[in-house]
């Protein structure tokens, strides 16, 4: 436990040991969550081929897993402005590892589909108050840097899950192979419990559903607060149509790679995790609404390289892809946690219909990519993703138009 001194008046400040064991803690709480979430999308080639199902059908495995996870957000959340962060924190992640053991042991397609939307429920404990957390214990000058990390977390837990998977699931099976992420996630779990100092800062918000409601409303009349859960469902959409779907194409011809070395593209994810990080420090120097517009235009730089059939140029295109993402994800769930606290939105609310949003993005739009794969190939899934980005643009160019909030000055 973190001794009570650390902790100033404004929060844990950059040197403390809270401050350290806080930014470990969540970091890997995000590599454990995203590992876990994302584990069936490199091996949807041989879980198709398991459970005799089609291209857009296996794409069900990850999009249930994110349709889950979104709905239970919108109680997660205001469950944690209540009840407080850390507990939520604990459960979710030992529930999802228990899950993501019973996967791998699924007999036949739906119960196997059951178990990923089940993950999904027990996964959402985390990301609903991640952000809130980080909000209340630190000191507000390294609020975009903290959540930066944390997302730089989930880019290397992302990346993770998709490269252990792929290694994994070569030579012995896309069984072992969540098995394999399970036990990442198991030790996670444990070094988030030994390490994540408990809530000192949390309030909690009023009880009843009149205030639940009162809350709720408050949350989505806010332009800005609207904005950013667009970019959330809008940005992550691009992103997961995009990896959904790449397998299958490197699959083919001209490539034809195997499942191992099909999965090493995900080393582009660690970019994310740095990506993050840097677009989060320039986000607290320069201010958000600068800051955002510039991920989207690396986004769909991103997005036109992987047109050209060359494997460099479709590694570089996610490369860029990936940094831009993770810009533009980073500073929109920092920002919303903060500008929900200006407006006097309980933040675990606000986060979790961010995050609502974010998951029911990934599930629509990662199901249309296997679609638009499906109907047109590389094109189509182009065509969709530069629509997507086209959005976001326009939402974090509206941004800079809505009115600052004060204090807390978003």
């Amino acid at each position: 436990m973190t001794a009570p001194q650390t902790l100033t008046e404004d929060g844990h400040r950059p040197g403390s040991t809270a401050h350290r064991r806080i930014s470990v803690a969540l970091f890997a709480a995000g590599v454990a969550t995203f590992a876990l979430l994302y584990s069936t999308q490199a091996l949807l080639p041989p879980i198709a081929d398991e459970y005799d199902v089609g291209t857009a059908s296996s794409t069900l495995s990850l999009s249930l897993t994110t349709l889950g996870l979104g709905a239970t957000l919108l109680a997660a959340g205001p469950l944690s402005d209540v009840v407080g962060r850390t507990a939520l924190i604990h459960l979710s992640l030992v529930s999802s590892v228990l899950v993501a053991a019973a996967s791998a042991l699924a007999p036949t397609w739906h119960v196997f589909l059951a178990l990923r939307l089940l993950e999904g429920i027990t996964l959402a404990g985390l990301p609903a108050v991640a952000t809130a957390y980080l909000r209340e214990e630190l000191h507000p000058a390294t609020h975009s840097r903290a959540v930066g990390l944390y997302v730089g977390g989930t880019a290397l837990g992302g990346m993770a899950g998709r490269l252990l998977t792929g290694l994994v699931g070569e030579p012995f099976g896309w069984r072992w192979a969540l098995a394999s992420t399970a036990l990442v996630g198991l030790g996670c779990a444990v070094v988030v419990r030994l390490l994540l100092p408990a809530s000192q800062r949390f309030v909690p918000a009023p009880a009843g559903t009149r205030a639940l409601l009162r809350m709720t409303r408050k949350a989505v009349s806010d332009p800005a607060l609207l904005a950013l859960y667009g970019i959330g469902g809008c940005s992550i959409g691009v992103l997961v149509a995009v990896f959904n779907t790449l397998g299958f194409r490197l699959a083919d011809a001209p490539f034809h790679l195997g499942l191992a070395a099909a999965s090493l593209v995900f080393l582009v994810y660690p970019l994310g995790s740095v990506s993050s990080v840097v677009f989060g420090k320039l986000a607290d120097d320069h201010g958000r609404r600068s800051v955002l517009p510039a991920g989207c235009a690396v986004a769909v730089v991103g997005v036109l390289l992987t047109i050209p059939s060359s494997l460099v140029a479709i590694i570089g295109g996610l490369a860029l892809l990936t940094i831009g993402f993770f810009a533009v994800h980073g500073v929109a769930s920092g920002w919303v946690p903060a500008r929900a606290h200006a407006g006097g939105v309980a933040t675990g609310q606000a986060a979790s219909l961010y995050l609502f949003t974010y998951y029911v993005g990934s599930s629509v739009f990662g199901s249309l990519g296997g679609h638009a794969w499906t109907e047109a190939g590389w094109t189509g899934v182009v065509v969709l993703s530069c629509v997507l980005l086209a959005a976001t643009a326009g939402l974090s160019l509206l941004l800079r138009r809505t009115r600052t909030l004060l204090p807390a000055s978003p």
